[in-house]
């Protein structure tokens, strides 16, 4: 059975960080492109970061110089590092894997307010 389970979400203040950790099973880890979305209230659900087994990464123009997307393949885990964090960053985070059919996360909660 597919597993990504997330992790890392929260509350933190303009400015700072926060990182998010998805584990995902072997077989899709180490097939799949694995990518960050992010849905706010009201808006559709966006791409924030992608990286592929071969460590190729992407990033949505809003995020990109701020946010770094990476794996550990021993761990089988991609994390997304969030720095200089903004309000618009607010949103809920979905871990995904590129596979057909995708796989999704949980949704984690990350809320950027003083």
């Amino acid at each position: 059975q597919v597993q990504l389970v997330e992790s890392g979400g929260g509350l933190v203040q303009p400015g700072g960080s926060l990182r998010l950790s998805c584990a995902a099973s072997r077989s899709i880890f180490s097939t799949y492109v694995m990518g960050w979305y992010r849905r706010a209230p009201g808006k559709q659900r966006e791409l924030v970061a992608y990286i592929s087994t071969g460590g190729t990464t992407a990033y949505a123009d809003s995020v990109k110089g701020r946010f770094s997307i990476s794996r550990d393949n021993a761990k089988n885990t991609v994390y997304l590092q969030m720095n200089s964090l903004k309000p618009e960053d607010t949103a809920v985070y979905y871990c995904n894997a590129r596979s057909t059919p995708v796989y999704w996360g949980q949704g984690n909660q990350v809320t950027v307010s003083s």
